[in-house]
């Protein structure tokens, strides 16, 4: 790995302990100010890091699952070279005249990807899901509470659309749109989960990130029913497809899954879940593991 290899540490997590700040996770540059940011190099980083993603192995698994998983997609066929081309009839025009596909994408969490060699991972595996599924950057939107001035700056020279208003999670689903939610906190999930419960909304939603099922392995079950009832619910209806990691990036792309919602399996559900969902609290959590809009966590 050469110079990769000087800049890669490990950086397990310990059951029960937060994911709230990525910051912390796998960084360099420790003495560098996160708004001193050499674009350029950045940049570059960022598409090396792609190139190296296209040539593992579990890449091509990742495209494939994808593929079959989008909620546009799932049932268009698809080239031989595994790029998405979906019927006219399927694709809207953008401001500029283009052509767009029938699917948004909202990232959430990314991390301090400048500093954080698993941020830089992720953003790059980010884009390579934009290029394969055929979105526009521009339909691509992200967040972060911890983003510096030059990592916007960055975003931006990769036309995604950078949000500035901390929505935590709570987004109104109204075309098909992946949730790329890599390591974040039950919270945001749950609140993702709240926002969208509606029996027509949710299948709109692909959710790619932590396991469910991991997270109520992790979460101890009274805690998990009481505080993250939206997941306990979703949990045994869901469609999850686990993605593969290699173990040298466990500690950027483990536990991560594709997860759906099938009308099928949400029907199994009573029709008193559907009615008036309360927004969550979280008053008996201390440690949310998410930045909420008052800045606290």
């Amino acid at each position: 790995m050469s110079g990769k290899a000087e800049e890669w540490q490990m950086a397990r997590r310990k059951k029960g302990t937060s994911r709230r700040s990525k910051a912390s996770l796998t960084c360099q540059d420790h003495g560098c100010g996160q708004d001193e940011v050499n674009t350029k190099k950045t940049l570059l980083r960022i598409r090396e890091t792609m190139s190296e993603l296209k040539c593992e192995d579990f890449w091509l698994d990742w495209k494939k699952l994808l593929l079959l998983s989008s909620p546009v997609t799932a049932s268009a066929p698809s080239p031989e070279d595994g790029a998405l081309e979906l019927p006219v009839d399927q694709q809207e025009k953008g401001s500029d005249g283009t052509t767009d596909p029938g699917l948004e994408c909202v990232c959430y969490g990314l991390g301090s990807f400048s500093s954080c060699v698993s941020a830089r991972y992720q953003l790059a595996m980010l884009l390579l899901l934009l290029e394969t599924l055929q979105i526009p950057p521009r339909l691509c939107c992200v967040f972060d509470p911890v983003f510096s001035a030059g990592e916007t700056d960055v975003l931006r020279q990769l036309d995604l659309s950078v949000l500035t208003e901390n929505e935590e999670g709570k987004r109104l689903t109204k075309r098909p749109t992946i949730f790329y939610l890599m390591h974040c906190g039950k919270a945001l999930y749950n609140n993702l989960l709240w926002r969208n419960w509606k029996r027509e909304t949710l299948p709109l939603l692909t959710i790619i990130g932590n396991s469910f099922s991991g997270i109520q392995e992790r979460t101890v079950e009274r805690e998990f029913q009481r505080d993250y009832g939206y997941i306990t619910q979703a949990v045994a209806v869901c469609d999850e497809r686990p993605l593969p990691c290699p173990p040298r990036l466990l500690d950027v792309f483990n536990d991560t899954a594709v997860i759906t919602f099938p009308p099928g399996g949400l029907s199994k559900l009573p029709q008193s879940t559907w009615a008036a969902p309360a927004e969550p609290r979280y008053e008996h959590c201390p440690d949310l593991e998410i930045i909420r809009r008052d800045g606290h966590s």
